[in-house]
């Protein structure tokens, strides 16, 4: 499955149609004309969005903008579009008003609405625009018309006491409700008639131009994960779903979990030698990816998934995967395998060294012992990597040593951000993963625009907890080009090299 967020197209109109007749059959199956779309494509291209599953647009939103005052909070939706000609739009206006969006009702699952939603928000904060405002259906109101008027539902729908699928999603999604609008939406017998005024609030539009605001922060989300035992699967699931959904809930590009994180399901096979027990543990493998690569696309972040055992050929890998909230799965199988791994599991070591093109730029991934080996992270750079991502797991804190001062220092010689993520706990019921010892981070390069001890943010050692940290890009371009040294540009290629062979 692969999902693209896009500006709309008018080629997309067939696609469009049949969505919108499956969204809205409740109400008869209205849909947009053409031509309405056509206008709209060509007044403000920009603020028309969708969502393409295996290029099929499935999901869309469709925004003016309007000088809201203009309006006022007792307008209809006729009037608020110009009685539908989109007359009343004015690109020099303030406010982003949503007048459609919907999903096709097989692929409500995937949550993208919520991406349709983020998108506006982005849109309206590039714009320096004051806040989002749209007309929202009540669709569950219908039910409990006859006992609740709508500002009673509405609270009740606020305090959790029901649920309607629309205000319920609104509210998630961080808008609230200006008033109660009635005759908004002619026609609407689930609602009534009535719809909520609701409203998103750009934090930037006062004091920060939203224009100056860097589109190249990246958010990454890591997580700081503790051994346990889990009775079950689905108890497994639960604990990555939580901290995949809280990392998702602060907007995280990127979440990562730890090296061989599932390693507490081997409790089971405890009976079993390390390597035999380890081989169990890989046939698992497949499905965990898979719950993965759902939750990407779910929660709209990309994950890296923590390294966990991979066979092949009948040969044992330490392999880790990024799944990208686009649908597509990378994999990386660690390269350097430690002595630990090849005694007790008799893994061998990938042969794999490349970056991995992602909607926020070039990343790579090294596995533990792999980053105290400069010679990968320097072909990476090379490969014009700006993000290396370290899944770690070090039972003692002399081995933790090691993999932080080496991210440390390619942190500074590839002029990248790297961050580190490990697990805490114990699991005495494990064999050879008694004690873990971890202190997750993501370290920067060393110049003025980057803290003074090259560390943008780091958690607490051995406490589970998560680390969100924002880091920009374009810090990375200055760097490189107006940096204190310019450790890439400097090399001295004519007499040194370091280049893949394979």
């Amino acid at each position: 499955m692969n999902i693209e967020l896009r500006k709309l197209t008018l080629e997309d109109y067939a696609d469009l149609k049949e969505s919108m007749l499956q969204a809205y059959d409740s109400m008869g199956g209205s849909i947009w004309p053409k031509s309405s779309i056509a206008k709209l494509l060509n007044i403000f291209p920009e603020g028309q969005l969708c969502i393409a599953v295996d290029d099929k647009v499935v999901a869309c939103s469709l925004a003016i903008i309007v000088e809201y005052d203009e309006y006022g909070d007792r307008h209809t939706y006729k009037l608020i579009t110009g009685d539908y000609s989109f007359s009343t739009h004015d690109p020099n206006g303030d406010t982003l008003y949503g007048i459609e969006i919907f999903v096709h009702p097989e692929f409500r699952g995937l949550r993208l609405g919520r991406r349709l939603y983020e998108a506006r928000k982005e849109l309206c904060e590039s714009l320096n625009l004051k806040s989002i405002i749209a007309g929202g259906r009540i669709p569950g109101y219908h039910e409990y018309a006859d006992r609740l008027s709508p500002r009673q539902y509405i609270d009740k729908v606020k305090s959790k006491e029901i649920y309607d699928p629309t205000l319920t999603f609104q509210i998630s999604n961080d808008f609230h409700v200006r008033k109660v609008l009635k005759n908004y939406l002619p026609g609407d017998r689930e609602s009534k008639e009535y719809a909520t005024l609701i409203e998103w609030n750009n934090i930037y539009y006062q004091g920060i131009d939203a224009s100056a605001r860097s589109a190249m922060t990246i958010r990454l989300g890591l997580v700081q994960w503790e051994m346990r035992l889990f009775p079950n699967m689905d108890a497994f699931y639960e604990q990555v779903e939580f901290f995949v959904d809280a990392l998702s809930g602060y907007k995280s590009d990127f979440v990562m979990f730890p090296e061989l994180f599932n390693t507490p399901l081997l409790q089971p096979y405890n009976h079993l030698p390390e390597i035999e027990a380890m081989r169990k543990l890989a046939e698992k493998t497949e499905e965990i990816v898979q719950k993965m690569h759902e939750y990407s696309l779910s929660y709209n972040t990309n994950i890296i998934t923590g390294s966990m055992p991979l066979i092949e050929d009948g040969k044992l890998y330490n392999a880790t995967y990024l799944c990208h909230r686009t649908g597509k799965i990378d994999e990386y199988r660690k390269i350097h395998i430690t002595p630990n791994e090849q005694k007790y599991y008799g893994m061998i070591g990938g042969d794999k060294v490349q970056v991995f093109d992602t909607d926020c730029g070039k990343v790579g991934i090294l596995i533990c012992y792999d980053v105290e080996f400069p010679e990968l992270s320097r072909i990476y750079a090379d490969q014009g990597m700006q993000i290396l991502f370290v899944p770690f797991l070090t039972d003692t804190q002399n081995g933790y040593t090691r993999v932080r001062h080496c991210a440390q220092a390619r942190a500074i010689e590839n002029e990248c951000y790297v961050a580190i993520a490990g697990c805490v706990g114990n699991l005495p019921k494990v064999n050879n993963m008694d004690i873990q010892f971890a202190q997750s981070a993501v370290f920067t390069p060393s110049d003025f625009a980057f803290p003074t001890n090259a560390i943008k943010a780091e958690a607490t050692p051995n406490t589970e907890m998560v680390l969100v940290v924002d880091v920009d890009l374009h810090l990375l371009d200055e760097l490189h080009h107006y940096g204190t040294v310019k450790v890439l540009k400097d090399r001295r290629k004519d007499l040194y090299q370091v280049k893949l062979l394979k």
